[in-house]
């Protein structure tokens, strides 16, 4: 039996324009570029990583990729082998980029001689295109066009993860280019992609709650669970402009058509739109299954762990016989009951304690101090509660000194006043203390009885029993710098005689 031309040459055109799409390839294979050390440069092995590069940055939806970060990519890989800088990449880089699309903008071409027609022919082809461009710096960003997309994928089968994400591209370059038909038929691999992402899940949700016997492993489902959740989120963001892109084109053709075969394909791209819509829709419940996933399940896992632990864990043996048995130094045996004594903790503290003076220095120069802490003594709280009442009473002389016949001065006076007398005192705590309670009690009757007149405020108020019946102090709007360790609210203080 013969074989007949016919057999032999049929599609011959089309299978040279597939075999073209390796021609860049073998184009940078010939190129003869070396590094600082005279040593050949493999562009060839590069320009596949150029491809890998960007087609992963497609399914990862970033679209701000250009000979910068291919030159960056390239350095980080790199290790030593081969002798080039930063800027050598980027040199490489442009070059590379400058084969898959070159630089006059023209898509690559292959002239041939078509042995099935009998006639030459030119087919063109794109690697690269243009994405997107930063006018400000100067910066064009590329993507794969439809035959690097093609190239990727054919050298491996892409299948598992990046299913859907690859359908999305392929369902983009159909719908551009008019092959409704081919796009219906993608939708349906797109519909299978997701039916199989769920059995999945469904799966995880289950070893999650047969498996997780450790930290470890749920640490490890976790990131199984968010890398998950990244990539659902994604490929909804693709639905979103998928489905917007279908709309917009619908709605184009609703003024386009004119006769049957418009008709058709009026009708073919509204069945798109009717199908891409259930793929979302059962999409975007895997999404919103993922996230459920990622916090009951896990958290569910987590607590039996917890429940697990506290079963197994004898806390007579290891702790209650290890404090009482073992002499160990204070610390040690702080340290070794801290974590079962934090339910039972209560901090308290004295209101009286903000009065008093701080210490001011680095953690460095401070002791540790692991001993049990000290009762506070009574007898030094009432002689420092004495103190502070001289000191208030000594404040209060000094303002009846400032007012004289007066009523009301405003608090900036009264600090002008002590810088030029007092001085010292606008040194102490004190004094802004004195200020801080007069605001917080105002207004203050001072023939209140025995009511008024105890308290820290005690000594003072007794000062103006006689003459006047009240004490007001509002705050006012701007702020008093006194020092380099003082600030107060300006305030107005005004008494009421009687």
């Amino acid at each position: 039996m013969k074989v007949g031309a016919t057999e032999v040459l049929e599609n011959y055109g089309e299978r040279v324009s597939r075999l073209s799409i390796y021609e860049p390839l073998l184009k940078l294979r010939n190129k003869k570029e070396r590094d600082n050390s005279g040593n050949i440069i493999n562009l060839s092995s590069l320009g596949f990583i150029t491809l890998l590069f960007f087609f992963e940055n497609m399914i990862i939806r970033n679209k701000e990729v250009g000979a910068d970060e291919l030159a960056e990519f390239f350095y980080e890989i790199n290790n030593g082998k081969i002798d080039l800088d930063i800027e050598g990449f980027r040199k490489l880089a442009r070059k590379i980029i400058d084969v898959f699309r070159p630089p006059s903008g023209e898509r690559n071409s292959k002239t041939f001689y078509n042995w099935e027609t009998g006639e030459e022919e030119t087919i063109y082809y794109s690697i690269l295109k243009a994405s997107k461009s930063d006018t400000k710096s100067n910066t064009q960003y590329y993507t794969l066009d439809e035959e690097g997309l093609e190239l990727i994928f054919a050298t491996k089968e892409y299948f598992s993860e990046f299913q859907l994400s690859i359908s999305q591209l392929l369902l983009r370059k159909q719908l551009e280019k008019g092959e409704f038909v081919g796009a219906l038929r993608q939708i349906d691999e797109m519909r299978l992609s997701v039916e199989n992402l769920r059995d999945r899940m469904v799966k995880i949700k289950h070893d999650i709650n047969r498996n997780i016997v450790s930290e470890e492993i749920q640490k490890r489902y976790g990131e199984l669970i968010e890398d998950i959740n990244i990539r659902l989120t994604r490929e909804n963001e693709e639905f979103d402009e998928l489905e917007s892109f279908v709309k917009d084109t619908r709605d184009n053709m609703a003024y386009e058509v004119k006769n049957e075969k418009d008709k058709k394909a009026y009708e073919l791209i509204i069945q798109i739109d009717r199908e891409l819509d259930k793929v979302h829709s059962e999409h975007r419940k895997l999404l919103t299954e993922s996230i459920v996933l990622k916090t009951t399940a896990l958290e569910a896992a987590q607590e039996s762990l917890y429940f697990m632990g506290l079963e197994t864990f004898n806390f007579k043996q290891e702790i209650t016989n290890r404090f009482i048995s073992t002499p160990l130094p204070l610390i040690s045996s702080r340290q070794l009951i801290k974590p079962f004594m934090f339910l039972e903790m209560n901090r308290s503290w004295s209101p009286t304690s903000v009065f008093e003076r701080q210490r001011v220095e680095s953690e460095k120069n401070i002791e540790k101090n692991h001993a049990f802490s000290q009762p506070v003594d009574e007898e030094m709280l009432d002689k420092f509660k004495e103190i502070t009442r001289n000191n208030f009473k000594k404040i209060m002389e000094i303002l009846l000194e400032i007012l004289g016949n007066g009523n009301e001065i405003t608090l900036d006076k009264v600090i002008e006043y002590m810088k030029s007398n007092q001085k010292d005192m606008l040194d102490e705590r004190t004094f802004y203390d004195f200020w801080i309670i007069l605001h917080q009690k105002s207004p203050i009757l001072v023939d209140g009885g025995e009511e008024v007149h105890t308290g820290l405020l005690k000594d003072a108020t007794e000062l103006l029993v006689g003459k006047y019946k009240r004490i007001e102090v509002v705050e006012l709007n701007n702020i008093l710098e006194i020092n380099n360790r003082f600030k107060i609210k300006n305030m107005i203080f005004k008494l009421e005689e009687l």
